[in-house]
């Protein structure tokens, strides 16, 4: 969450703009550690199906490889589409 979202902290104490910081900053690590564990499984899941070998085969890396990087870019443009909505949201307020 970008924390320019939230409005002016300004009228709040010093203490208390600290500890929203600091909350917005423990929900961003959630956050992106939700996205990263959701992406392995999902991953993992949808490429991994042979355990005879200690490594990905060829096969499996490509499909990793490929699974990872739709994930990033669709995680990407939702992001970036939200922006937009929300920008478009508060030139309109």
């Amino acid at each position: 969450m970008d924390k320019s979202m939230l409005g002016d902290l300004s009228s709040l104490t010093e203490e208390d703009q600290v500890k929203m910081t600091t909350m917005i900053d423990q929900l961003q690590i959630r956050d992106s550690l939700r996205m990263y564990n959701s992406l392995v499984e999902r991953c993992f899941t949808d490429c991994v199906d042979n355990f005879q070998r200690q490594t990905l085969g060829k096969q499996e890396e490509t499909c990793v490889r490929r699974c990872a990087e739709k994930f990033l870019k669709h995680s990407m443009r939702v992001g970036l589409r939200f922006s937009e909505l929300n920008s478009g949201k508060a030139t309109t307020d």
